[in-house]
């Protein structure tokens, strides 16, 4: 039950005044539903007003004037704004309103009326005379010190706008209660933080830009009481799956001989990543083991050998994709060396129908089939296992963690092994991956052909048009990747599209395209064609993760390769060079580059290292969105910036297991972390929720 102290905070945002059944809806999509949302919303500017006259004003800053109206000028025509001509004792300044302000003005600021103006002073740009468009404020002018000098500026949404934001923030702040110190006396006073409440003023009442940096004390606190809330709720996560007790699955004859058999031999680390799933095996207690690597590390093969020893036991393992291509390509992998030590795997997909998915279902209910791989399709009540004692969950971060659990109930206790392609920093991975241990695979497996980087000008596009058309006639095959083009995937898909036009005229029907708005089955289809050789080239937008395996793909093309992250333009160049053929990759950039767009494509140039470039990319952008983190599934943090504050997340995560292991360890004692934990709502049963 949440203590009581946090009921003003936990109240509805239409207990706030002013806040009535039109506004409600549009505060809880900006910010969320209860007050506590608002006292999280940090504001993102910082307003500077100047009080000046008319002569003195200056061009492009916020700027107050006391002013006596001289006449209002109605609109002429629909679309024209109104405006009121306002003077002071050294010029006249006109103030502009759009969208239907109109008559309203005109009873509320009479001609004659002495008003004080606030807002940001422009030139007009036919007669260069000055002018305010929608004034900040407009009041008369005894209630001058209604207009702030400094004023925090808020999110604002359509209905909703930022000065309203800021009075409700403000007094979601009175309510904030004085809550008991959850940090460490000794460590505050090192930090040199304040107290909570103390941060939550400063935040909200900024007085310089500094303020608002991420770097400030104020946000550093705040920071780390946000990343100490979630790193205790995936220590008790993290905990609980270890009190769990799971049968211990020994290493097998089985899983050495398949090994054998390989036309390959596993590099150290996937013999490392390995050894350490078989000793979560064997330790009796349940697994939750991440294996990260590098597109084409040969995770894949990992988890077979895991399978191998679960199946050597008489159990079974089941694989899990996000699309069926992927669910495919796994099964192509894996089914061929475990049938040949007379292990049967069976693919299940949402495309089995009749007779064909019964068989499947049999043979998983008997236990005849000791690996099932496929997609959601796995957890739908139909499918039942004889024993079920590994789930392997393939790009962990695309399924939420209900599914992950669905699939894991289908046995009792099951052990768990997620893998990701996507290279995290070592500083990040304890905010993604706190609550499972980390393998990371970060050798390449012997054989990859090295992918030749190059970067070329837009304009040397037809040349390069030029040398993929020779390719294509040798048999080549290419992913050509198009830009981001706005935020509008329906812009990004029309550039697309227009790729794919332009590349038909030279290569007719051999070019495919997919895209984000394509239906599933669709998509696969299209893939599936490019993965069989029937298409030469595969148009692509950003949206869409190629996630597919073609060997003989060799090229990939990447449009004004600028507007990429490195992080994310590594991943694309993943999908090339998995085979024997020479690889390219192509980055076409629209000149003149900036000093970090020429940094990054030289970066990608020198390494193939994953791990190495996530590193860099993260040092290089160093905020907002550098490595894709939302679409690896990070937690939406609310004062935290797991890049600007990555530093303080090692710390959380020290103090979370100190504080479990000795439940007074912080200097409120056990009650003051279960406030703090209730605070941010983070659960142990959804500390990983986001992740």
């Amino acid at each position: 039950m949440r203590p009581q102290i946090l009921y003003p905070l936990f109240a509805p945002v239409g207990s706030l005044k002013g806040v009535g059944p039109r506004v409600a809806p549009l505060i809880e999509r900006l910010a969320g539903p209860i007050v506590r949302d608002l006292l999280f919303l940090a504001p993102q500017n910082l307003v500077r007003r100047r009080e000046t006259t008319a002569a003195e004003a200056e061009d492009g800053e916020n700027q107050t004037l006391t002013v006596t109206l001289d006449r209002h000028q109605r609109p002429h025509r629909p679309g024209q704004p109104w405006k009121i001509r306002a003077f002071d004792d050294s010029g006249f300044i006109t103030l502009v309103y759009f969208k239907g302000h109109g008559p309203h003005l005109e009873r509320q600021h009479p001609k004659g009326a002495r008003r004080v103006v606030s807002g940001k002073v422009e030139r007009n740009a036919f007669d260069y005379e000055l002018q305010i468009v929608h004034p900040d404020y407009l009041l008369p002018a005894e209630r001058a010190d209604e207009v702030p000098q400094l004023e925090a500026i808020y999110p604002a949404t359509a209905g909703l706008a930022s000065r309203q934001v800021r009075r409700f923030v403000l007094e979601a702040l009175d309510r904030a209660p004085d809550l008991p110190e959850w940090q460490d006396a000794a460590w505050l006073r090192r930090q040199g933080w304040p107290s909570w409440r103390t941060a939550f003023e400063a935040l909200h009442h900024p007085t310089s830009e500094t303020d608002l940096a991420a770097g400030t004390p104020i946000r550093r606190r705040l920071a780390f009481d946000e990343l100490l809330a979630h790193q205790l709720a995936l220590a008790q996560r993290k905990a609980r799956r270890r009190a769990e007790p799971a049968r211990a699955v020994p290493a097998s004859d089985l899983g050495r001989r398949i090994e054998a058999d390989l036309p390959f031999r596993l590099t150290g680390a996937q013999h490392r990543a390995l050894a350490e799933i078989r000793a979560d095996f064997a330790s009796g207690e349940r697994m939750s083991r991440l294996v990260q690597g590098d597109v084409g590390s040969g995770k894949t093969v990992v988890a077979m050998l895991g399978m191998a020893d679960v199946a050597a036991r008489g159990a079974q393992s089941a694989l899990m994709a996000p699309t069926e291509i992927l669910a495919r390509q796994h099964f192509e992998t894996i089914a061929g060396p475990l049938a040949r030590h007379g292990v049967k795997a069976v693919l299940l997909t949402g495309r089995d129908k009749g007779s064909a998915r019964a068989a499947k279902l049999a043979d998983l209910a008997d236990g005849s089939a000791a690996v099932a791989v496929g997609t959601h399709a796995l957890f739908q009540d139909d499918v039942r296992f004889r024993e079920l004692a590994l789930a392997v969950i393939d790009e962990q971060h695309r399924f939420g963690v209900n599914e992950r659990g669905r699939l894991q109930a289908k046995g009792e206790a099951a052990h768990l092994i997620a893998m990701s392609a996507t290279p995290i920093p070592r500083t990040l991975e304890l905010t993604l991956f706190g609550d499972l241990d980390v393998s990371r695979i970060d050798e390449k497996p012997p054989g990859r052909t090295p992918v030749a980087t190059r970067a070329a000008p837009m304009g040397r596009l037809g040349e390069i048009v030029g040398r993929l058309k020779a390719a294509v006639a040798e048999g080549a095959q290419a992913f050509w990747i198009c830009p981001l083009v706005s935020e509008s995937e329906t812009a990004d898909l029309a550039a697309a599209e227009a790729r794919l036009a332009a590349l038909r005229e030279l290569f007719g029907a051999k070019v495919g395209l997919v895209h984000g708005k394509l239906p599933a089955a669709e998509k696969d289809a299209v893939m599936g064609e490019f993965a069989q050789g029937r298409l030469a080239v595969l148009v692509a937008t950003t949206v869409v993760e190629v996630g597919v395996d073609v060997p003989a793909a060799s090229i990939m093309v990447i449009e004004q390769a600028e507007r990429f992250g490195l992080a994310q333009l590594h991943q694309l160049r993943g999908r090339v060079g998995r085979g024997r053929a020479e690889s390219a990759c192509v980055l076409l950039y629209d000149p003149p580059l900036s000093e970090l767009a020429k940094t990054r494509l030289d970066i990608l140039r020198r390494t193939d290292d994953g791990f190495a470039i996530a590193e860099k990319d993260l040092e290089l952008r160093g905020g907002g969105d550098p490595l894709g983190l939302r679409q690896s599934g990070f937690p939406a943090y609310r004062l935290a910036d797991p890049v600007a504050h990555r530093d303080l997340i090692a710390p959380a995560a020290d103090y979370a297991r100190l504080v479990l292991a000795r439940p007074g360890a912080a200097s409120g004692g056990a009650p003051a972390v279960e406030l703090l934990q209730e605070l941010f709502d983070w659960r142990p049963d959804e500390g990983a929720a986001a992740g």
